[in-house]
């Protein structure tokens, strides 16, 4: 493509951004839980979870046409609910940028995060909240026009890039660029929706962000074909839900509600057949992790038969991926369960 200058006033002052985008805010915008009170308790008095989801990802967490929210993320707030009150549709879903989801958190408007979001070490130790796992491995990438013959990432030389500001994306684009010398001018919109249509409308040459929200992206276009996904993978992204310091006995639950979902894909549980599992079968692992003994419910302050109600709402992880991922064109690859080969799914022990 031909050579452009970088612009780099449009991403404003470099460590302003640089900062952003690795989640790191001001102490004043860092809030533990409030009053040190517990926040499962307050989700039951309230008698509804409330949930911060992407503003609108196909495949992720998008209203359908009758308003319901749904998604893979989605399936994770519905599964915490349903390990709390044995309802999956007690959950109040609210939208949230990729610049405000932390705050949302932050500020008590929100009990958890389950958005699209990177587990990195600035955001782990500087924001006041809690990773609760890896529900899905992510790299960043690239998509471009069918049309416009590039092949490689290295090929984007001079080209626009839409980014979306306050992201783990913005700071690895500036990093891979300046590693590969290749110069870009940045387009940065902060609202999914509006950057997907500059992209679309031609106002960038490239948009990157992680490889399943460029297949989302891809999916929801009127010609899918006429977009390319690139081959190149430029990060490390492990995605998944956050909670607010001070409360680890909710955290726990959301821990190990991914754990059931796994275990489940793993041990063959399903949606399904869960309740005669739950009732016939002599593995000790399944008696426990199915509440048949061990107690292990009242340990997070839920239902000994809470993962029986989870999997009743959402079925297992493999079942989730399938239902929501599997038809925009994202395969399982890394997030297979650890027994296929180059799997990372694991789930620790229910003992």
């Amino acid at each position: 493509m031909k050579k452009q200058p970088l612009r780099l006033a449009m991403l404003g002052t470099i460590g302003a951004v640089a900062m952003t985008a690795l989640g790191v805010l001001p102490a004043a915008a860092q809030a533990p839980a409030a009053g040190g009170a517990s926040i499962l308790d307050a989700i039951k008095a309230r008698g509804t979870l409330v949930c911060g989801v992407n503003t609108g990802l196909a495949g992720f967490a998008q209203p359908d046409s009758q308003g319901v929210w749904r998604g893979f993320d989605v399936e994770y707030c519905r599964a915490i609910a349903a390990a709390i009150f044995n309802d999956a549709n007690k959950v109040r879903y609210v939208p949230t940028t990729a610049q405000s989801r932390f705050t949302a958190l932050q500020s008590g408007e929100i009990d958890l995060l389950a958005r699209n979001t990177t587990w990195t070490l600035s955001r782990d130790t500087s924001l006041g909240l809690d990773f609760t796992g890896v529900n899905f491995y992510d790299g960043q990438g690239f998509m471009v026009k069918t049309s416009t013959g590039v092949k490689t990432a290295k090929e984007l030389e001079g080209a626009t890039i839409c980014v979306q500001p306050g992201t783990t994306t913005e700071q690895n684009l500036t990093d891979w660029a300046r590693a590969n010398n290749v110069r870009f001018t940045p387009v940065v919109i902060e609202r999914l929706e509006e950057l997907v249509s500059a992209y679309a409308a031609g106002r960038c040459d490239a948009y990157t962000t992680d490889v399943s929200g460029l297949a989302a992206t891809r999916s929801s276009q009127p010609t899918p074909a006429e977009h390319t996904i690139l081959p190149d993978v430029i990060s490390k992204e492990p995605l998944g839900p956050l909670v607010r310091h001070g409360d680890q006995r909710f955290a726990d639950l959301l821990r190990w509600t991914h754990f059931a979902l796994v275990a489940a894909e793993e041990l063959g549980i399903t949606q399904a057949n869960v309740a005669q599992m739950a009732a016939n079968d002599a593995r000790p692992e399944v008696q426990r992790m199915l509440g048949k003994n061990g107690g292990l419910g009242q340990m997070l302050g839920v239902p000994n038969e809470w993962v029986v109600n989870v999997l009743r709402a959402t079925g297992n992880y493999g079942e989730i991926f399938a239902r929501h991922l599997q038809p925009i064109g994202i395969q399982r690859g890394p997030n297979a369960l650890w027994t296929t080969p180059g799997g990372q799914q694991y789930a620790m022990p229910f003992r």
